[in-house]
């Protein structure tokens, strides 16, 4: 009976030891309606990059009911925790860390052949009062935040083909209002 009991001891250790250890490394999340990779890498404080990496994706294509591989590290929360700490204040003292003049033209999510989904998948005909930018990831990576000269304050959640060097594209929802904007230099600051 004392062996039946050593044995069954073990064998809930073992199992629950290495539960913990694989619940601490990964995770897996449930792609819902109207999820972007770049909504759910700020749930889990990462990075599209990071997302398209852990499941092997080559677009930001996903779909409701998919399954996304989300790693889970000491450095991820102590980095979140700094960036909470760290959020703009719309103030004249924003945490800039870079500070360039582009040249900005703008864009809509209605026009013959736009999807409307930002390379990052924020889907802009469903969220037409968001601001954001498109970039060339190698001068402003993806899911920075920004101020831009006249425009407010941004995130890069976009890339286009015209898109390289000191240009972005800022969006509007309206042909009018990108037409109003035209194109033009302004000075655009990178924040913390």
């Amino acid at each position: 009976m004392r062996k039946h009991i050593v044995t069954l001891l073990l064998a809930v250790v073992l199992l629950f030891g290495g539960t913990t250890e694989s619940f601490a490394a990964s995770s897996t999340y449930t792609v819902k309606k109207g999820d972007t990779l770049f909504k759910i890498a700020e749930m889990n404080n990462t990075t599209v990059k990071e997302l398209k990496s852990w499941n092997n994706m080559k677009s930001t294509v996903i779909h409701p009911n998919q399954k996304l591989k989300i790693v889970k590290s000491d450095t991820k929360l102590k980095k979140s925790e700094k960036k909470v700490a760290k959020t703009p204040s719309r103030s004249d003292d924003d945490n800039v860390v870079k500070e360039f003049t582009v040249t900005a033209s703008a864009y809509t999510a209605n026009c013959n052949g736009c999807s409307g989904v930002t390379s990052t998948g924020i889907n802009l005909k469903r969220n037409p009062d968001v601001k954001v930018i498109a970039v060339d990831p190698d001068i402003i990576p993806l899911g920075t935040k920004v101020y831009v000269e006249g425009y407010g304050y941004a995130v890069a959640g976009d890339t286009g083909g015209a898109i390289q060097g000191n240009k972005i594209d800022v969006f509007f929802p309206t042909k009018s209002e990108a037409y109003k904007w035209g194109r033009k230099a302004v000075k655009i600051k990178i924040l913390k």
